[in-house]
């Protein structure tokens, strides 16, 4: 039965990476309150790399529609403009010295659809990749009874505990989604 729990051990922690992915991914979607988390996925680009907004610059939040971004190397204030613009994420950054004001535009219902959309997108994600380390899981069990390390009995019972598994990050997904879609929609 070791074997079993090193299994579980395993599909729990890939399929806990799945559900942190994802609440990364919802982090940097706008729901028209700042937060740091917005700008976590820009891509910087910096002495001929492209780096993390968060490794060139400090992001804060000083009221609930404006971020403010301290970029540490004044040369670098173009690019972290140009990054934060292009990201997708419909902001328009203003430079002022080695501040970078980014304020947030009020949602529109349409913007609100697109981002909800996204969402649904980054969930999906999510559940294929839960399903990826499924199926992994599955695959380790059967050749166990392949070798004969196990019964026929035991497979089927650890195939149930992996799906029930699988059921409840699912699961886990879906309820992430709703709270990410009903924080979206809120004015």
């Amino acid at each position: 039965m070791a074997e079993l729990a090193d299994i579980k051990t395993d599909i729990t922690r890939r399929m806990d990476g799945a559900l942190e992915a994802l609440r990364r991914e919802f982090g940097g979607l706008r729901t028209g309150r700042a937060s740091p988390a917005l700008l976590e996925p820009v891509k910087v680009e910096a002495y001929g790399q492209h780096l993390p907004i968060n490794q060139v610059a400090t992001i804060s939040v000083p009221e609930a529609r404006m971020i403010n971004v301290q970029v540490w190397d004044r040369s670098m204030i173009n690019s972290v403009v140009a990054a934060i613009r292009d990201c997708g994420l419909g902001l328009n950054p203003q430079p002022d010295g080695q501040i970078v004001r980014v304020p947030l535009p009020v949602l529109t219902e349409e913007r609100r659809n697109e981002l909800a959309k996204t969402a649904g997108k980054y969930a999906e994600a999510a559940r294929i990749a839960v399903r990826g380390v499924r199926r992994d899981g599955m695959e380790q069990i059967k050749g166990l009874q392949k070798k004969h390390e196990i019964s026929e009995d035991d497979e089927r019972d650890w195939s149930e505990q992996v799906q029930k598994l699988t059921d409840d990050y699912i699961k886990r997904v879906d309820i992430n989604l709703g709270d990410k879609e009903k924080d979206i929609r809120q004015v």
